[in-house]
């Protein structure tokens, strides 16, 4: 299961407004992230920055993480709002101090990264109170959209991977083709 990538070179798909709201939303996403002026948040796979931008007017500063710095490249050309900076990175190896993390945010990507290293990983630069928003192609979902069936989750099973590093799931939401969680750690 998981560990798909997306193809940087079909970048250009993930700039459709129309087909990406579908399934996830502006003001969901921000309603999940509850970002502050005074945020730093990272967007863990944020790919062409088609949701960094929807977070970044409410943040103070955002780091677009993507392993492919062809999609960095991309967002680069297509332009970065002020207070975002790319970072290429697995999020198994996450470039940032502990507890520096105010909110993280994984849109469509858990399957690529969803591992024991890399949710301790989030667990390390999350401050205490720090948010965690996963949304994510559904293992019962029809798989007409997104990744193959079989290299996702349900939200069951990134629920109970998050609850193993010490994450309280706070909301879950399962739809046709996807799933929300947001997670706290819960003032540890």
């Amino acid at each position: 299961m998981g560990f798909h990538t997306f193809d940087a070179s079909g970048a250009d798909r993930l700039e459709d407004a129309a087909r990406r709201y579908r399934f996830l939303s502006a003001e969901e996403l921000l309603w999940a992230v509850a970002p502050e002026a005074t945020d730093t948040v990272a967007d863990l796979g944020s790919g062409t920055g088609f949701y960094t931008d929807e977070v970044a007017p409410h943040a103070d500063e955002v780091y677009a993480v993507d392993i492919q710095e062809e999609m960095h490249d991309y967002y680069r050309e297509k332009g970065l709002p002020e207070n975002v900076e790319p970072v290429t990175s697995g999020v198994g190896d996450l470039p940032f101090a502990d507890d520096s993390l105010d909110a993280a945010f994984s849109t469509m990507t858990y399957h690529e990264f969803a591992n024991d290293e890399a949710i301790a990983e989030i667990d390390r630069v999350l401050a205490s109170d720090g948010r965690l928003v996963i949304v994510d192609w559904a293992a019962t979902g029809s798989g007409e959209h997104g990744p193959p069936v079989d290299e996702r989750f349900t939200a069951a099973e990134a629920a109970d991977a998050l609850g193993e590093h010490g994450f309280e799931i706070e909301h879950e939401a399962v739809r046709p083709e996807t799933f929300l969680l947001v997670a706290t750690l819960g003032g540890e």
